[in-house]
This record gives structure tokens, C-alpha cells and sequence, in this order.
């Protein structure tokens, strides 16, 4: 279960969905003080991207330059699974904790299960004792 706001889940889906046959991928940033989301949509620039999601490095300095500048920081990486479920996978896991410790730290993930071009189920997952987890509430 997700504790984000519905518009903020229909962006990400839109988003997402869009990025069909290929997994789609960015981050969701929070301002300081206000606590105003932002969405930012990333290419996907994984060798594979039918099944693999990688930030393209200028892209990724481009953002967090700009949350920066904003007083933002990066809450959420959000991705799709093509035509597969939205479960974090030992790919997600090496990505986001390859020395077994998460390289964002108060981050979660969405993922989202995306099947012919729709959204069919999102998924949250944290960094708990370890390991990611999926969020319950």
C-alpha cells in the first residue's frame, strides 16, 4: 500500500505507461518547508531497458543540481516492470543497494506492474533492517 496522494500515483502511472514496451523510471522530490511533490521523469538509459532501469548520469547530476537550487530532496525512485509483477527484484536490489546498503537513504521505491501499455498494480518498497520490504501502511 502507498502513502502517496492519488494525483501523485496517476502521474506516475501516466508516466510509466508511457514508457511502454520499456520500463520507465524517475523520482518523486519533496521541498523543504512547503512539502510540495514533484515528479521528474528520467530516461531510461539501462543497456537492456525492457528489463533493467539505469539513470542516465547527466540526467541524474541534472536533477540533483536542480532539487538543490529548489531546496528539494528525493524521496522516491520510481520504476516499471514490463509485463512482469511489481516486486523488487534481485536487478532493483543491486541497483539501489549494491554493497548491501542502499545508495539513497529515506528513499522508497514504486514499482509499477505494467501489462500491454497499462498500469495494473504499484507497489511500495523501504530499506527495513536490511533489506527492502514492501510497505504495508
Amino acid at each position: 500500500m502507498s502513502h502517496w496522494p492519488e494525483h501523485i500515483l496517476d502521474e506516475v502511472g501516466r508516466l510509466l505507461e508511457a514508457a511502454y514496451p520499456f520500463e520507465g523510471c524517475g523520482v518523486i522530490l519533496r521541498a523543504e518547508g512547503s512539502g510540495a511533490l514533484r515528479i521528474r521523469s528520467l530516461r531510461n538509459a539501462a543497456d537492456n531497458p525492457r528489463v533493467a532501469y539505469a539513470f542516465a548520469p547527466e540526467e541524474w547530476l541534472a536533477v540533483c543540481i536542480d532539487a538543490d537550487v529548489r531546496s528539494e530532496r528525493v524521496v522516491c525512485v520510481f520504476h516499471s516492470h514490463v509485463d512482469a509483477p511489481a516486486t523488487f527484484s534481485r536487478e532493483d536490489l543491486l541497483r539501489a543497494a549494491p554493497e548491501g546498503h542502499p545508495l539513497l537513504s529515506d528513499v522508497s521505491y514504486l514499482i509499477g506492474s505494467v501489462h500491454r501499455g497499462c498500469v495494473h498494480y504499484v507497489s511500495e518498497y523501504e530499506w527495513l533492517e536490511g533489506n527492502f520490504v514492501l510497505r504495508t501502511g
